[in-house]
């Protein structure tokens, strides 16, 4: 009988993979890539597409119908689809496992399974929120500020399903802004680890990404206010994600207190190499970031990443110098946290800006963020554990305002300087007013309903390892 179940099974694998692979086996020819070197520097975001309508192809292609011949029909460009399933899984990357790394190997030893967890939990409950009602509050209708619900619950998202303007299914559309909607309040866990009670943090979330990232994304991305009004440009999240999350971030860590202990024991990272690992994956990751903001494998997406890695890089090495010259000696935390600071810079102009503009975003991030992470915290005395608004908050705006100042000529396609700060300006504004309130509300209901956001003070002397999670994150 033991050997007769694998006998069977690998005659079923014999016989089965070829009538397997008589389905399916379309032969139909992408389509041309679309030419979006013209969106360069124009003032909006691929992202933010006009109409929501969806185009599908007549009938299921699994049902007597070739399944290249739907995908033609319905607009979908296969190589275009491949690369935006790949990015969506890049951008997944980043914050499980990334940041999730990152940030645990920042915090104290008893607290790295929190940090783990809470990056691991938010994850779950953004995919859920995200799919209930986030995307279609984001994406779908016209107001100047949300959506509205015609896209509640994927109502309309079927496997054919094509955003006009698009040529990926909108399921892969759909579940590659999920991952924007994962990592964003992600970023904010950084602010307030090792500090506050795990039923806050997911309170605090949900409503935080109800309020405020959701209708910044509309306002932005979907032709709301920002875009609308005042033409605002951030191809991949400098305001929707970094700003919005730095802001956040900071209004919570004032709320709630520094920790205990801070500014008199040693809080010092307990685990250095992950915090290189976290970031290395961070680094890789954010190609999909980037790049895949263009929604399509063209020229424009290819740009994307070549300034991406051109801005991290000299932002990290410039971050390195600095913190040479003043302290003594290169930290490897210190250069990790100047490639997270590049990364985020140029987030809002990679798709507008050429090498050139990447060293100069990248050389005012490095030095700028390092300045916001150690100088401007220590005078204003706020515990920004993991340096969340400094690098995020801080790298977004340089990169927000220096989008409207680099970018391409229209004509000749050279690198030149621009003046469409303004618009710029305004957007950054915005987003930090509204993300400040959006964080005050968020917390005072957290703390209403949690009977405080914060551990007590056994609790965090012990470690939220334990008190939270019943749970050690190491076993000595």
């Amino acid at each position: 009988m033991k050997k007769l179940i694998p006998t069977l099974a690998l005659a079923l694998a014999f016989l089965g993979g070829p009538l397997m692979g008589q389905d399916g086996n379309g032969s139909g020819d992408n389509t041309e890539l679309n030419a979006a070197a013209e969106q360069q520097g124009n003032g909006t975001d691929p992202n933010a597409q006009e109409g929501n309508d969806t185009a599908g192809g007549s009938g299921n292609p699994g049902e007597g119908q070739d399944a290249s011949e739907s995908s033609e029909e319905s607009g979908v460009n296969h190589g275009d689809t491949a690369w935006m399933i790949v990015a969506t899984a890049l951008v997944l990357f980043m914050t499980i496992p990334g940041l999730s790394l990152f940030y645990g190997g920042l915090a104290r030893r008893k607290n790295v399974l929190s940090i783990l967890v809470q990056c691991f939990a938010i994850t779950c409950l953004m995919t859920l929120l995200w799919t209930i009602y986030g995307y279609s509050l984001a994406f779908s209708g016209d107001g100047l500020f949300f959506g509205d619900f015609d896209k509640a619950f994927l109502s309309g998202v079927l496997v054919n399903s094509v955003n006009e303007g698009h040529t990926i299914p909108e399921s892969v559309y759909f579940t590659f802004q999920m991952t924007f909607a994962i990592i964003t309040p992600a970023l904010i866990v950084g602010a307030f680890a090792e500090r506050m009670k795990f039923s806050a943090v997911l309170i605090f979330m949900a409503i935080w990404f109800t309020i405020s990232y959701i209708p910044v994304w509309h306002m932005v991305w979907d032709g709301g206010y920002l875009a609308d009004k005042w033409d605002a440009i951030d191809f991949a999240g400098g305001t929707v994600v970094h700003i919005n999350a730095g802001i956040a971030g900071l209004v919570a860590c004032i709320m709630l207190g520094s920790r205990k202990g801070h500014g008199k024991e040693n809080m010092t990272p307990h685990n250095v190499p992950l915090v290189l690992i976290g970031a290395a994956m961070l680094w890789v990751g954010w190609f999909g970031f980037n790049a895949g903001s263009q929604l399509a494998a063209d020229e424009v997406a290819g740009m994307a990443q070549l300034v991406t890695q051109v801005c991290t890089a000299t932002a990290a090495f410039t971050w390195m110098l600095v913190e040479w010259a003043i302290k003594g000696k290169p930290t490897a935390v210190g250069l990790a946290t100047g490639a997270v600071a590049g990364l985020v810079a140029i987030t809002p102009a990679s798709g507008s800006v050429g090498p050139m503009g990447a060293i100069a975003i990248g050389v005012a991030a490095g030095v700028v963020c390092y300045w916001g992470s150690t100088s401007l915290k220590n005078a204003l005395g706020y515990d920004d554990s993991f340096d969340v608004f400094g690098v995020h908050g801080i790298g977004g705006i340089v990169g927000a305002l220096l989008t409207g100042v680099f970018g391409f000529n229209a004509v000749t396609g050279a690198e030149e300087l621009q003046n469409k700060i303004t618009g710029q300006l305004v957007s950054v504004i915005v987003t930090i007013i509204w993300s400040a309130v959006a964080a005050a509300i968020a917390y005072g209901i957290a703390n209403i309903l949690c009977g405080g956001c914060r551990s007590d003070e056994d609790n965090e002397t012990e470690g939220l390892d334990v008190t939270e999670h019943g749970e050690d994150g190491y076993q000595l």
